[in-house]
Formats: structure tokens, sequence, C-alpha cells
């Protein structure tokens, strides 16, 4: 399970053009070497986490 807590949750791209590919979510110090990767998969249960906190009123970053 996910712990939101004093995180941020991002989307990443392979390129600029691309669409997004998945999301991280990391400290809100930016360290993102502690960071995990979820793929954008609908059959993805910690993606299907993700799509809860959003549906509960949060928002993912957009790509850098």
């Amino acid at each position: 399970m996910i712990d939101f807590t004093n995180k941020t949750v991002q989307y990443v791209k392979e390129t600029d053009t691309s669409p997004n590919c998945s999301v991280i979510v990391y400290p809100k110090t930016g360290n993102k070497s502690s960071m995990i990767s979820v793929p954008i998969d609908e059959d993805n249960r910690d993606y299907q986490q993700i799509l809860k906190w959003v549906a509960d009123g949060n928002t993912i970053q957009e790509a850098d």
C-alpha cells in the first residue's frame, strides 16, 4: 500500500512529446532515490490506489 503522506505524485514521460507512461511517488523533500514508479495500467493495484487518491481530491503533478 502506498503511503501518500508528505509525498509528491508526478507523471513521467519518456520524451517531451510522448504521452505519460508512469507515475512516480517520492518524498516532498525531492529525494527521488527513494521513489516508487507505477505504470499507468488500470489492472495494476498500485495505480488503482493512485486513482482512488485522485478521486479523493488530490492531483498528480505534470511531468517535468
